[in-house]
């Protein structure tokens, strides 16, 4: 006969407030983004042959950008996966790539608006830099939000037990990475 006294009780299940947070805090950028570039892509459809006809938006830039927050997904991703399996080197080393890749993101992007040569008084040159500012806006916020996981890493606060933290960092880059696929779709393909 079993003693229910003996009987330990399950664990309580592990929340995930951080990881809910993001989620919900993320698909709302998505939201006033997805406005955004609806405004810009009705602006656009209004103006006709008009639109940025003064301006030289290159491709390749906006190629090689692409390229990058691929790249970076796929680091993000490894830095998940290793967190996960306890394994701190190579969540530092996946850490330090995506970094380094999101930065190499913005200072492209850096470099395209200034070879666009967009006219902020044309019309559509105010869309333009909203749309596109704010999207490097949302990857300068989720190069800040991988700093502070990254340092909360290395002081050990995620683990296989608990890595939630870089979860919801990744949420929130892959975000940064579809609405990049958007702009780069919208503004630079399309033209």
């Amino acid at each position: 006969m079993i003693d229910l006294d003996e009987i330990e009780p399950a664990p309580p299940l592990r929340r995930r407030e951080l990881l809910f947070a993001t989620a919900f805090g993320t698909a709302g950028v998505v939201m006033v983004f997805v406005t955004l570039i609806g405004a810009y892509l009705a602006a656009r459809n209004a103006a006709g042959d008009l639109w940025l006809e003064g301006s030289r938006i290159p491709l390749t830039q906006a190629n090689m950008q692409m390229a990058t927050l691929v790249m970076a997904a796929v680091t993000m991703q490894w830095a998940v996966y290793s967190i996960s399996r306890d394994d701190r080197l190579h969540t530092y080393l996946a850490l330090g790539v995506t970094l380094l890749l999101g930065a190499a993101f913005v200072n492209q992007t850096t470099f395209l608006v200034k070879q666009a040569n967009v006219v902020l008084a044309e019309p559509g040159g105010a869309l333009f830099y909203s749309v596109v500012g704010f999207q490097t806006a949302m990857v300068v916020a989720g190069l800040v939000f991988l700093v502070i996981m990254a340092f909360r890493v290395l002081a050990g606060q995620f683990s296989s037990r608990q890595p939630d933290g870089l979860s919801a960092a990744a949420v929130y880059w892959y975000a940064c990475v579809a609405t990049y696929a958007v702009v780069w779709i919208a503004v630079y393909v399309m033209k």
